[in-house]
């Protein structure tokens, strides 16, 4: 039988598996000669042409994102293809030879310890790498971790959750919630802000099952309540031999407010390195190998580490000889015609960066605190924003804040809208009381200079009302959302963006709540 080809490159050879999101086959790159794993996108999740598009649009940003972690323990996208009629959309990635997570799970037969820690700390190798951008997966659960044949971990679909936003959920017309799982994490259920802290907690829920062979919390109408409100299970309880520094990791993980989670991937990891073999070591009879799929601790047992962590590096700009105030004028207009170009085409790294390769010298011929400047730094630092460099552009905007308030004040509008920006970094990057706090001066400044109807004094009341809900301070941002809404309808409508989305919040609110 003839092979299918889609995108005049793909040939889908035979079909690999089939879920609530579409069909994987296993495929091949017909210029390339490699072997390719091609997802189709349900025809009802791209409902219509368009919206098939703006799928192919979407996911072309978040490759490029997603593209930036550089782990093996990620599989690579390399191509969005709309079918010939513009109704499907398929998505071409590396092929990955394993077996799935879920083989490992068995409330009869549960995996020995070391298998299980070893599991998630390549987990948390390939998580280290990713929230580094920062990169949160959105959507971790066994369904999206493979075993290769040789032990290691392959974490998939980053990005595709962002790609679909399947990670959101949603109400039907008799206020049920849709769209979770049992991985999701409080805040994922109440659909406010996702941080690198939400996939620390499907992490939880991922070890809590591989060591007992049960969920956390068992499907089921009480499900997402659990989630928010609910004690988990001890690990103790369920299973005896499992050491308390485990079970009280697992609680952490667990902890329904991502601030109190862990910090982050690497700690992890840390404190899992006593439940791993040691380099050169040979499995003991409490670490026998269930013959049904491959041994995880076989990387650990050669060494394997996760990305050591960052330092804040400050913004590098390129070292160019001296030109004039006029030149560099010229050349600022330039950059900027170049950018826009760049970012047309959602080149938002190489867009960043034509306007990087001019700072320097704008800065020395006009000066570092000219205005000029300060905006091309400015709009650099928007890009970073656009593209989710979140990491880059959060110094950014720390210091241009400093340097606006010391050219025109603390309350110039230039200086607030910085440090609102740096406040949403933050907020991104699971710093949320840092960004409450921020986000709640700038409010007061704002109103005292623009007035209760302005367009960002509206916005940051939204955004201050959804981190009080991703906080788990509901009755907080209940009283924060419920004038905003009124505040809306009576300025704008009801039928306002803004005014829905924030009518959606609070219904998710008030559900949640009960």
């Amino acid at each position: 039988m003839q092979s299918r080809t889609v995108g005049k490159r793909y040939e889908l050879v035979e079909e690999i598996s089939s879920g609530a999101m579409g069909q994987v086959w296993r495929g091949y790159d017909t210029i390339l000669d490699r072997e390719v794993a091609i997802k189709q996108i349900l025809p009802g999740i791209a409902s219509t042409a368009e919206h098939a598009e703006v799928l192919a649009k979407r996911f072309r940003r978040e490759a490029r994102i997603t593209a930036r972690i550089g782990h093996h323990g990620v599989p690579q996208v390399h191509d969005a293809v709309l079918d010939n009629d513009f109704s499907r959309l398929y998505l071409v990635m590396e092929f990955v030879r394993g077996t799935p997570l879920t083989a490992f799970i068995s409330a009869d037969d549960p995996l020995p310890i070391s298998w299980a820690a070893a599991v998630v700390a390549q987990i948390c190798t390939v998580l280290s790498h990713a929230h580094a951008i920062p990169v949160v997966h959105r959507d971790l659960k066994p369904d999206n971790v493979v075993v290769a044949e040789d032990g290691t971990v392959k974490v998939l679909d980053f990005g595709i959750a962002a790609i679909l936003r399947t990670d959101v959920t949603r109400l039907t017309a008799t206020g049920a919630l849709m769209g979770t799982t049992r991985y999701m994490s409080p805040e994922q259920v109440q659909a406010v802000q996702v941080t690198p802290q939400s996939d620390l907690y499907a992490v939880g829920c991922i070890l809590h099952e591989l060591v007992t062979g049960n969920p956390v919390f068992a499907d089921g109408p009480a499900l997402m309540r659990q989630h928010l409100f609910e004690t988990p299970p001890r690990l103790r309880q369920l299973r005896p031999d499992v050491p308390s520094e485990l079970e009280n990791l697992t609680l952490d993980l667990l902890e329904k407010l991502p601030e109190r989670r862990p910090a982050d991937a690497q700690t992890i990891f840390e404190r899992l390195i006593p439940f791993l073999p040691a380099r050169g070591s040979q499995p003991g009879d409490s670490e026998r190998s269930p013959s049904r799929i491959p041994d995880p601790t076989g990387p650990y047992r050669n060494p394997c580490a996760p990305r050591s962590r960052p330092e804040q590096v400050l913004t590098e700009l390129l070292d160019e000889d001296a030109i004039s105030a006029d030149q560099a004028l010229a050349s600022i207009k330039v950059a900027l015609e170049q950018s826009n170009e760049l970012l047309d085409e959602e080149r938002f790294a190489q867009a960043a960066d034509e306007l990087a390769s001019v700072l320097k010298s704008a800065a020395d011929a006009l000066g570092t605190d000219n205005r000029r400047v300060l905006l091309l730094r400015q709009r650099r630092a928007a890009i970073l924003v656009i593209g989710g460099d979140f990491r880059r552009a959060l110094p950014e905007f720390d210091r241009l804040a400093k340097a606006y308030a010391r050219v025109a004040g603390p309350g110039d509008i230039e200086t607030l809208e910085c440090r609102r920006q740096a406040a949403l970094c933050r907020a991104e990057l699971g710093e949320g009381a840092a960004a409450l706090d921020e986000l709640r001066q700038v409010l007061a400044r704002h109103q005292a200079v623009k007035g209760d109807g302005d367009e960002t004094v509206l916005t940051t009341r939204r955004d201050i009302g959804a981190l009080l809900a991703t906080e788990g301070r509901s009755d907080e941002a209940l009283a924060v959302l419920e004038p905003l809404y009124h505040d809306l309808c009576i300025i704008y409508s009801p039928n306002d963006p803004l005014a829905v989305e924030v009518r959606e919040l609070l219904a998710r609110l008030r559900l949640t709540n009960g």
